[in-house]
């Protein structure tokens, strides 16, 4: 029995097939499938069900699973030790991002290359989702890191954050839009978007989350025309005439195909996005993860008052 048929035995069951195991661990999946197949050779019994479309664990799998996961966690423990002596940090850390989280004000790409130079044999792997769903990939340890935008004022049980951006919420619109009169008003309250087409990120973001609490408090249901997962898109949407896009105060671009967008802040109620760094309250479990959010905690920007 060798540990990497435990972790290829492992591998199979999280991604619930040979196919998307082979893919995560880039083998062949026949390859995979034979040392799979080895191991419960060597075993004398059935660690898997083959016979439906989907693979499935046999009452002996069930049974070996967790003791799997747990010698290949002290292997893990093992070269972590090791490790720790020589400064090397290895392994790989998930870090979840949600779309427009950073803007313009952190370049994530940049970041990460600088982290792998000092790091090489660490990898990152980026995913993206709403936040709503990576708070709970975080709590349930399929995340170890998030920058997301929380849909509550407060972290939820078991999560830590630390605000990177705190900014109002804006409504973006084409030159000629009622929303703006000759006065030149910067301002506008949220009472006035009632009837209007809305622009604005799908559910499950920490801005379709704040734009919902604003106008239960106002006492109406936004009226949603367009969704889109990145800020970006909104503001093209707006400067095409096709409705008041939400946005969180300078995600804007003023020139969307060489049109002007405006901006009015949102008031009476104010509402707020925030873009925050997460990561389970109990800290990440590998000492890779830690280093990562050491870093991130370091480099990321503080909000500034507006």
């Amino acid at each position: 029995m060798e540990l990497r048929q435990l972790r290829y035995f492992v591998t199979v069951v999280e991604e619930g097939g040979f196919t998307r195991a082979a893919a995560r661990l880039h083998l062949a999946q026949p390859g995979l499938s034979a040392q799979v197949r080895q191991l419960e050779k060597e075993l004398g019994q059935p660690l898997l069900d083959r016979s439906a479309r989907s693979v499935t664990l046999t009452e002996v799998g069930r049974a070996v699973l967790p003791y799997a996961r747990a010698a290949l966690a002290a292997a893990e423990a093992v070269q972590q030790t090791v490790d720790s002596y020589t400064g090397l940090l290895r392994g790989r850390v998930t870090l979840g991002l949600v779309s427009g989280a950073t803007g313009h004000a952190f370049d994530v790409a940049a970041f990460l290359a600088g982290f792998h130079d000092a790091h090489p044999a660490l990898e990152v792997a980026l995913t993206e989702d709403t936040s709503e769903r990576m708070q709970a990939a975080l709590l349930a340890g399929e995340l170890d890191i998030a920058l997301l935008g929380p849909t509550e004022e407060a972290p939820p049980p078991g999560v830590a954050f630390q605000t990177v951006i705190d900014a109002p919420l804006v409504a973006a619109v084409a030159p000629g839009d009622p929303l703006l009169d000759p006065d030149g008003r910067t301002r506008v309250p949220l009472g006035e978007l009632r009837d209007r087409p809305l622009i604005c990120l799908p559910r499950g973001t920490g801005v379709r989350a704040a734009l919902e609490r604003g106008c239960a408090h106002a006492g109406f249901r936004p009226r949603i025309t367009f969704e889109a997962a990145a800020p970006q898109v909104l503001a093209q949407l707006a400067a095409g005439g096709l409705g008041v896009a939400v946005l969180p105060a300078g995600e804007d671009d003023p020139a969307q195909d060489g049109r002007q967008l405006r901006t009015l802040r949102i008031v009476r109620p104010e509402m707020r996005a925030r873009i925050a760094l997460a990561w389970r309250a109990t800290g990440p479990a590998s000492p890779a993860a830690r280093a990562l959010l050491d870093r991130l905690r370091e480099a990321l920007p503080k909000p500034l008052e507006s």
